[in-house]
């Protein structure tokens, strides 16, 4: 198993880490880094704005990495890629601009295992528009179920925060849009793109979001793609400089797309550094990445069910045949609130998440309090897990259970 370590300063900086958080975020390469330092060393400027050298290059390398994302995710068009702060942002964006078109009555879906992201826009939506929020369960096998009919727009999750369920999307918005042919779909893909290969033409989404800091690049940057057709029709989300083409004292005339929902200076170093992980992750392979993480998924897995009183949140779901997972384990162990498991391993430099991961609905659904999580990304090995297996023994020494 190849060692990307020393590709990460924070790893030949702190010897001891164990850093299993990554669904949270992401760890950041050293050539990510240095892309930040260099823009501001060298050509600092703000974009589509000056006349001068610093200004130009500045622009190009913004507009060099939307042509990157667009190949990255197999966008047919680079005006179809918006940049925004984070997946957060690019859903409410949909939100706002979507609620142009819901009334009194009409049905937005979300599903139960999605993260407060992609829940909470569409209920308080629902909320404001008068229309009718519902919410699609999954069935005992973790199938959702799909009860689209009528339904003016679905979101979804690629890969679930917490159970690690990677959804069938081509299968599930091809059978969605049979349904209901006017339905509109939103993906969010913040688990997914650092992970997985993702082709937008070949799942059929009319929107897909994801953020920069979950795959190596920096905080502040995020993407959302919006398929041409539908993009042509949405309003802005925010006004001011930058997304205008004319304005008067009586009238606003917009600039194209995307530049119309890209007000305002936008994080011009974080673009850049997300340019640098997709280079980055590109050179290993997204076949590589995915493989990676799920025979160190696999070799986890095997140690922890050799541990008395382990519970997985997914372990039913990962005895179904066919299916995929991606490298996210959610846990509880018997007589131990998972805050404590988090604690003591935090205290032996062990970093994993604890509580209810933004997905409390789907805790609930579950009937548990909260849960522990650990991610694994590039840079794991099979000695981040042994030193997690060993965490996980001694917490279990010091509850004495």
């Amino acid at each position: 198993m190849k060692n990307f370590k020393k590709d990460f300063p924070i790893f030949t900086k702190n010897k001891l880490l164990v850093y299993l958080d990554s669904a949270a975020t992401s760890q950041k390469p050293k050539v990510v880094i240095e892309s930040i330092s260099d823009f501001y060393e060298n050509y600092n400027a703000n974009v589509r704005r000056g006349l001068y050298k610093i200004a130009d290059k500045a622009t190009q390398k913004v507009e060099e990495v939307r042509a990157k994302v667009a190949e990255f995710i197999n966008a047919k068009d680079v005006s179809e890629i918006i940049f925004v702060r984070n997946t957060t942002e690019a859903i409410n964006l949909v939100a706002y601009s979507m609620s142009q078109n819901i009334k009194r009555g009409d049905i937005v879906l979300s599903t139960i295992v999605e993260h407060h992201s992609n829940f909470v826009p569409w209920q308080q939506l629902a909320k404001i528009k008068k229309a009718d929020f519902e919410v699609l369960d999954f069935d005992r096998n973790f199938q959702l179920n799909l009860n689209v009919k009528n339904a003016k727009l679905l979101a979804i999750t690629h890969v679930s925060n917490v159970l690690g369920i990677v959804n069938p999307l081509k299968e599930i918005i091809g059978e969605v849009k049979k349904i209901n042919p006017g339905i509109k779909i939103l993906v969010d893909a913040a688990q997914s793109a650092p992970h997985l290969k993702i082709d937008v033409q070949n799942i059929g989404c009319d929107f897909l979001a994801f953020s920069g800091h979950k795959m190596m690049a920096g905080t502040g940057i995020g993407v959302l793609y919006v398929k041409k057709d539908v993009l042509a029709k949405l309003n802005p989300f925010l006004f001011g400089g930058e997304m205008v083409k004319e304005v008067s004292l009586k009238k606003t005339t917009f600039d194209k797309v995307p530049f119309r929902f890209e007000a305002g200076t936008p994080d011009i170093a974080g673009i850049i550094s997300l340019g640098t992980a997709i280079d980055f992750l590109e050179k290993i392979g997204m076949d590589f990445v995915q493989k990676h993480e799920k025979e160190l998924t696999k070799y986890c897995l095997g140690e922890m069910k050799k541990i008395k009183g382990i519970k997985f949140l997914n372990d039913q779901y990962a005895r179904i045949q066919g299916m995929e997972r991606s490298g996210i384990i959610s846990f509880n162990i018997d007589g131990i609130h998972p805050h404590d498991v988090a604690q003591v391993l935090g205290d032996m430099d062990i970093c994993i998440r604890a509580g209810h991961h933004c997905a409390m609905p789907l805790h609930k659904r579950l009937g548990l309090n909260g849960s522990a999580r650990a991610s694994f990304y590039i840079y794991n090995n099979e000695e981040d897990v042994d030193k997690f297996i060993q965490g996980l023994k001694k917490v279990k020494k010091i509850f004495k259970v």
